[in-house]
């Protein structure tokens, strides 16, 4: 009897490909996927990653041979964002299904090219925005669908990154805009697809700033990596990965092939991308968001609050720092001329609050319903970077910008025409 399990290449095996797409499915995920080969540029790097994932097949350093030899029903692409791309046409062109680690990708023709692929093959191409799919996200999109607050009429949302997460932006690849399209693509694109899903509409115009204000020039010293520093003993940014034994085995050695380090100093003179980030969003359905992201706080999370007709619905997040938290998210749901609501909302295990599994069930397994429609696929994802690239370019010319203009004439791609 032939396999229903769906045949899967894993494209890039760093920490995230080796773990939530290597790792975990081969345990958890056996019976609906089955693991036929992986693909790094870096060989050394993909067998490491195999022997973390406990399991023996192909490794391929050309794309296009794993395609042709292996021929999978399924892609998992973990790679530098700048180059999801290529790897997704190529593979929708192959006759695989796609998931893509967010960002889908970083630039406007780049969009354009993987819209044009998925259309033109008639494949599907998912994008993992596991956050729509954590417990509290799902309450409190279903709190926005049920009216408890009318209809919502601007939003404030401010995400924290702590020394720790923050700072680890500054010493890979993406601290240069090339590689990520900045923070406001690679990071903010999670934050960007949240709003868009809870508000369902699109953001229509963005006017933004940012600021490279702690990290890169901003530092006090410098050197090459953490490894060799001179200064490591009064850094506080020193990051010993030798205590990581994953990071160790996938980045250390493998280094001496490509020359990537997984510990390069976070205040190299040429990082090129913002660490202090606002914007202001406006929605075509009227909705105005206020958006901030800091990547040097002493805490981790966010706080998000809507703003509605009939009352306001608050979260503050809490996902590290130094002193005790609840055990659960509490949801605050202030009334106009009522009570206070206070809706509990247990953590649940797995990643990112429960969303990490959620997200492989409603993607590999047949049968969860998606009610609040939080599968995401190329239109969320072409949204959430064009979002993030209209506020880069904000950012930089000191102008308002509007997404239809940065998208400009494409009759092809109806992206911003409609809302499916």
């Amino acid at each position: 009897m032939p396999s229903s399990k769906k045949r899967y290449a894993l494209v890039g095996t760093g920490n995230r490909g080796a773990t939530m797409w290597g790792k975990d499915l081969v345990e958890r995920w056996s019976n609906e996927v089955e693991l036929v080969a992986v693909c790094d540029l870096n060989a050394m790097r993909a067998k490491r990653a195999l022997e973390y994932i406990g399991t023996s097949v192909p490794v391929y350093t050309d794309f296009d041979e794993l395609l042709r030899i292996e021929t999978p029903d399924l892609v998992i692409v973990c790679t530098r964002d700048s180059t999801h791309d290529d790897l997704i046409v190529k593979a929708l062109e192959a006759g695989a299904n796609v998931i893509s680690e967010k960002p889908m990708t970083t630039t406007v023709d780049k969009i354009k090219r993987i819209l044009n692929a998925e259309a033109r093959t008639g494949k599907r191409l998912d994008v993992s925005f596991n956050y729509r799919f954590a417990p509290t996200a799902a309450k409190i999109k279903e709190l926005i669908n049920s009216g408890a607050i009318g209809d919502v009429t601007s939003v404030d949302f401010h995400w924290y990154l702590d020394t720790s997460h923050g700072a680890d932006y500054f010493r890979r690849w993406h601290a240069f805009v090339e590689n990520s399209g900045s923070l406001f693509v690679h990071k903010a694109t999670h934050h960007f697809d949240l709003l868009n899903w809870y508000l369902d509409s699109d953001p229509e115009t963005v006017s933004a700033f940012a600021d490279l204000k702690h990290y890169g020039r901003k530092g006090p010293f410098r050197g090459e990596r953490c490894r060799t520093c001179r200064y490591k003993d009064e850094c506080d940014y020193y990051l010993d990965i030798s205590a990581t034994p994953l990071f160790e085995s996938l980045y250390e050695d493998p280094s001496t092939i490509d020359g990537y380090v997984r510990d390069a100093c976070v205040f190299r003179e040429d990082i090129d991308i913002p660490d202090t980030m606002v914007a202001a969003i406006r929605y075509r359905n009227g909705v105005n968001v206020s958006y901030s992201l800091n990547t040097y706080m002493p805490i981790e999370g966010h706080h998000i609050a809507f703003n509605g007709h009939k009352g306001r619905i608050e979260l503050r997040q809490y996902e590290k720092q130094h002193w005790t938290t609840p055990p659960a998210d509490e949801i605050v749901v202030m009334k106009n001329f009522s009570d206070v609501e206070r809706i509990w909302v247990p953590y649940s295990s797995g990643g990112h609050y429960g969303g990490d599994d959620r997200l492989r069930n409603m993607l590999l397994r047949s049968g969860p319903n998606d009610e609040l429609r939080q599968r995401a696929g190329s239109r969320a994802g072409a949204l959430s970077v064009l979002c993030g690239i209209a506020a880069l370019e904000s950012s930089r010319t000191g102008q308002q910008v509007s997404l239809a203009d940065i998208w400009g004439q494409d009759e092809g791609l109806n992206l911003l025409e409609a809302r499916p």
